[in-house]
């Protein structure tokens, strides 16, 4: 198992790169990690997989009902849903099946929600129902007064972010796969039948090379002559409340769609929190990760009409990320033969969710451009650490505890994390680089009090596993 932070590269030429180590870039790594005879390099600008677009979003396993009939984000998200939902449930990593309700605020949304439930069908998901206001209404209580009716999507479904894109990250390492981290790339050049990158940390040669760096796909894709596409930042601000405020909701709750996204939505999360969010600003700044009062005052007003008493609840959190927009609604998976080379641009939101699929779409325009990958091999499944709400965490699982007192040494209260689950994490395949890592792989200090009460001690055992 190679994690390499610092130093120089590998000197030997890679069979395949996947340059970005978010949820897809992890993915398509694993995808090529079921062919042993590979040698694939998975190469990350940060210090941490998953940093990225894949960092911060609604945590939501689409159906692709709404997506564009007949593109091939549609497809993707379509076969990759089934495919997250299964491997969800392999892997330990937690997913509520909640179901999404699209709520209709004026005639005009009222108009459209048949349309939509048209374009799902169109989606090949049949499983959309229109529902009137009254039993609106009894599904949500607290939903705001003058909603006019909804289109019910039961299949969709609330997801860890975090633990599926190490999961994928960890079987990849595990297979075989360098992950090499701190690792931005600055050029590429191909000559002589292989890519020549250059590294804040050297030279990574590779034969091949897939373009899976989301906010930088385009700028990578500059290097190499194609000018296809332009990333924009389209930052999306969210609200978090406290547990408190879960039982408010019952579903996800949309808007009707426009053609800007999805707009502001309330949603459950598996932790037991609620989400308000995002906005939608296009941005210049790749780095504009911040939240701002303008922002955040939006999404109040916005929450105040769909869930008023949502108002009232505590906010545990605010945060931001950019999703990598482009000029058109559809991904932008172009192969370059030529050059042995795989642009994957353009993944939104909905990359989550896609994201086996997309893996599969790619190894495959791999093939095409002559790749032989070999036999493939099933890979040894991983159990992730539960971070939901809907199974116990180990310091409620007596005989769990029993066999190891740390499980019942509580650190963060808040969210029930013990001393085992931080050691475990702090020892694992892929380990934290910093607290907020920590966080992501553990929930510690992500509760009520965001570290207040246990920021020492989880610093403390951060800090003294010399991570």
């Amino acid at each position: 198992m190679t994690v390499t932070l610092n130093g120089p590269l590998p000197s030997g030429s890679y069979d395949v790169a996947v340059v970005g180590a978010g949820v897809v870039g992890c993915a398509i790594a694993r995808e090529l990690a079921r062919r042993p005879r590979l040698r694939v390099a998975l190469v990350e600008a940060q210090d941490d997989v998953g940093q990225g677009t894949s960092k911060a979003n609604t945590a939501i396993l689409h159906t692709g009902f709404d997506a564009v009939p007949g593109s091939l984000e549609a497809r993707l998200v379509r076969e990759g849903a089934r495919r997250l939902a299964a491997y969800a449930g392999e892997s330990g990593i937690a997913v509520e099946p909640v179901g999404a309700l699209l709520v209709a605020w004026d005639e005009e949304q009222r108009a459209a929600l048949p349309h939509l439930a048209e374009k799902a069908v169109r989606n090949e998901y049949r499983a959309t129902r229109l529902i009137e206001p009254a039993e609106l209404y009894e599904r949500e209580p607290h939903l705001g007064p003058g909603a006019l009716g909804a289109l019910h999507v039961p299949g969709e479904s609330i997801v860890c972010p975090w633990t599926t894109t190490l999961a994928y990250a960890t079987q990849a390492v595990r297979h075989g796969v360098d992950l090499h981290l701190n690792s931005p790339v600055s050029d590429v050049n191909w000559h002589d039948g292989e890519h020549v990158l250059s590294t804040a940390r050297g030279t990574l040669r590779t034969r091949r090379l897939v373009n899976a760096a989301g906010l930088h796909a385009d700028t990578l894709d500059r290097h190499l002559g194609h000018r296809d596409f332009t990333v924009t930042p389209r930052r999306g601000q969210l609200i978090v409340f406290d547990k408190l405020a879960r039982d408010l909701v019952h579903h996800i709750l949309l808007p009707v769609p426009t053609a800007r996204g999805k707009g502001v939505l309330v949603t459950p999360t598996v932790y037991g929190n609620l989400l308000l969010g995002p906005t939608a600003e296009d941005l210049d700044d790749k780095r504009a990760t911040g939240s701002t009062a303008e922002g955040l005052a939006l999404l109040r007003e916005s929450g105040a009409r769909i869930l008023p008493a949502l108002l009232d609840e505590e906010v545990t959190a605010v945060y931001a990320g950019l999703r990598a927009a482009t000029e058109q609604d559809d991904y932008r998976i172009t192969a370059h033969p030529e050059q042995a080379y795989v642009t994957v641009g353009g993944i939104r939101s909905t990359g989550l969710t896609a994201s086996l699929a997309i893996a599969s779409h790619v190894t495959a325009l791999l093939a095409d451009m002559g790749l032989d990958p070999g036999p493939a091999r099933d890979l040894e499944p991983v159990r992730m650490p539960n971070l939901g709400e809907t199974h116990p965490r180990p310091h409620r699982n007596a005989r769990r505890v029993a066999a190891d007192p740390e499980y019942g040494s509580l650190v963060c209260h808040c969210e029930g994390v013990s001393r085992g689950e931080i050691r475990d994490a702090l020892a694992s395949t892929v380990p934290p680089r910093n607290l907020d890592g920590l966080r992501r792989r553990t929930r510690a200090r992500a509760g009520r009090c965001q570290g207040f009460y246990c920021g020492a001690a989880v610093r403390e055992l951060f800090e003294g596993a010399g991570a």
